[in-house]
């Protein structure tokens, strides 16, 4: 849940927990060079630091993180695609059942 106040967040103590997650420091850690290579690889005109082509937008594995970060298994999506299912109109999750063969 998002706080209201900012200094109310204890950064220190999220960091302590992550460390006791096992794998999540070396997750954190794929994500963050999957968006480093991207941003090598783009022009930076407002040099804020972001390739252009990638502000506002989610560096997406096509394949998930297990499979590495090689340019073939990234790609730039926007946020509702990359952050969410897909949804049904009342805004439950939809099932992810595989198409049934013709018999």
């Amino acid at each position: 849940m998002p706080y209201k106040n900012k200094a109310d967040r204890n950064i220190k103590r999220e960091y302590e927990l992550e460390k006791l997650r096992p794998g999540a420091h070396e997750a954190r850690m794929e994500r963050q060079r999957a968006r480093r290579a991207m941003d090598k690889t783009g022009a930076d005109k407002n040099h804020n630091g972001e390739a252009d082509r990638r502000e506002g937008k989610d560096i997406d594995h096509i394949r998930g993180t297990k499979a590495g970060n090689g340019k073939n298994n990234l790609r730039i999506r926007t946020p509702s695609q990359n952050r969410s299912y897909s949804r049904n109109s009342d805004h439950t999750v939809k099932k992810n059942e595989p198409l049934k063969k013709p018999k």
